[in-house]
């Protein structure tokens, strides 16, 4: 039972209270000076290291906070879980116990992750981040037909854990940090892409085209312009923005077949990493299709029409008294220009334009004027620059005796890229391909000659036909003239 005799004295209590007070005023002394050597003598950064270490180690996570990255964001694609996917992959360290490793067909690198429950340490700024991929699978009941199936379903995330007190920083600047580098890494693994633009595209396909500015048979004053303008057109983000103009470039390629066009175009995607659309104006059902079309396509990219002089006849603006069949594409020149630089032309960014074509003549000046088709090159007959590029190319030469001698007939004859690099692939031995190529030139030089010779005489033809014409004209006015003369003088009379 309870006794109040047993009850401590009123003043046993103030005793124990003073006690307790005086110990506690004397311990916060004790950690106020400890403190205050600790700070003096180990750097914050350090401290915030062995703190964190060290709760780690208790179990005591009241110090830290965790970040969730999901893969998703509802519907779509969560942009800092694919950034940090990349990113990860470059910081996997040995001390990871598990690390994911893949390649895909093509790619010249291994890629490497975390695997899942794995931890991985990264140190930006002095401050330890830890990483840990959470995968978690379950099951999802279909119901196809009446037929009951199940199906395995995966939810991923990482797990960002640090010291509350660097939260601010981890948002401001280690995230952005993160999603710049991965903006980089995917840069340098881009694998450019090739895909059809069209009412009925198919799917897109890796570019394999091997060809650059340096295996290029190109003028090089020409072929450095260029360069110098992609160089230009890429940089000049804020001056299209500053200027009020979309951030897009034309480019119109002009010239003979087997000149170099297409190459340049793949010249150009591999140069500047962006992916080509390759749009088939025959396959278009009308104007509408060309709003869809931009849409669709990605920034970084190059839109390519070829051969656009006779794909489909482009109706004229003003042609309104048309009449289209079903199955006649109802694209017309107005619809194509709007396409080129009209408002639509700008729901995207960085995008290039490039127009190919035999015959320059043939196009319409509106579609080809400087804001539509900036620039315009000309991809013209080999040079003899041009083929010492492809006896590099194709022979691995760089100077042989009979270069001189292929030069000289080059400076006489046409004769394009194509059809010398024809000529350099028949054999591996470097003398008898040159052989073949000079035979080559040699017979475009006789038949250049011959071809002269039957203008020339076609044109003496010409002149003495036309020379009779004018005789007989003559003749006929001076018989004119006379018989009106002599009317008129026996009217005097």
């Amino acid at each position: 039972m309870f006794s109040l005799s047993k009850m401590p004295s009123t003043t046993s209590v103030l005793s124990a209270y003073t006690t307790l007070t005086a110990s506690a005023v004397l311990v916060r002394t004790l950690v106020s000076e400890v403190q205050n050597m600790t700070n003096q003598l180990i750097p914050k950064n350090l401290q915030d290291k062995i703190l964190s270490k060290v709760g780690i180690f208790i179990g005591n996570i009241s110090s830290q906070i965790t970040l969730i990255i999901e893969e998703n964001n509802g519907i779509t694609p969560n942009e800092i879980f694919e950034a940090s996917k990349l990113y990860l992959g470059t910081i996997v360290s040995s001390s990871a116990q598990r690390v994911k490793v893949s390649k895909a067909e093509k790619e010249k690198k291994f890629a490497t992750n975390i695997s899942k429950d794995e931890k991985i340490i990264d140190i930006f700024e002095g401050v330890e981040l830890i990483w840990e991929l959470k995968v978690v699978e379950s099951q999802k009941t279909n119901c196809d037909d009446g037929y009951f199936s199940l199906d395995k379903v995966e939810k991923i995330w990482y797990e960002l854990s640090f010291i509350k007190s660097y939260k601010e920083m981890v948002m401001k600047t280690y995230l952005p940090f993160v999603l710049e580098r991965s903006k980089a890494i995917k840069e340098e693994n881009k694998v450019i892409k090739l895909s059809p633009l069209g009412s009925y595209g198919g799917e897109c396909v890796n570019l394999d085209h091997p060809s650059t500015f340096d295996t290029l048979a190109m003028d090089p004053e020409e072929k450095k312009k260029v360069i110098d303008d992609l160089q230009r057109f890429v940089r000049r983000r804020d001056y299209y923005r500053r200027v009020g103009k979309a951030w897009k470039r034309g480019y119109l390629l002009y010239g003979p077949p087997g000149t170099g066009k297409s190459s340049l175009i793949a010249a150009m995607a591999n140069y500047l990493k962006f992916d080509i659309y390759d749009l088939e104006l025959s396959s278009m059902r009308g104007n509408t299709d060309f709003r869809r079309m931009l849409v669709s396509s990605n920034n970084k990219s190059i839109i390519v029409i070829e051969d656009i002089d006779c794909t489909i006849q482009l109706h004229n603006r003003d042609d309104g008294a048309h009449n289209y069949n079903d199955s006649e594409s109802q694209v017309t020149l107005s619809g194509l220009l709007n396409f080129i630089d009209g408002l639509w032309s700008s729901c995207g960014d960085e995008r290039i334009i490039v127009f190919t074509t035999n015959f320059k003549e043939r196009l319409d000046p509106a579609l080809i004027r400087p804001g539509r088709m900036d620039m315009h090159i000309h991809m013209s007959y080999c040079t003899p620059s041009g083929f010492k590029i492809l006896a590099s190319n194709y022979l691995g030469l760089e100077k042989h005796y009979k270069f001189r001698e292929i030069e000289e007939l080059i400076t006489e004859v046409n004769v394009t890229p194509a059809e010398i690099a024809e000529e350099l692939m028949k054999s591996d031995e470097a003398d008898i391909a040159l052989d073949g190529l000079i035979k080559l030139l040699n017979k475009k030089k006789e038949d250049c000659k011959e071809k002269t010779v039957v203008e020339n005489e076609v044109d003496e033809k010409v002149d003495e036909t036309n020379k009779e014409e004018i005789e007989t004209k003559e003749m006929k006015k001076r018989k004119g003239n006379s018989r009106r003369g002599g009317r008129s003088k026996r009217k005097i009379y």
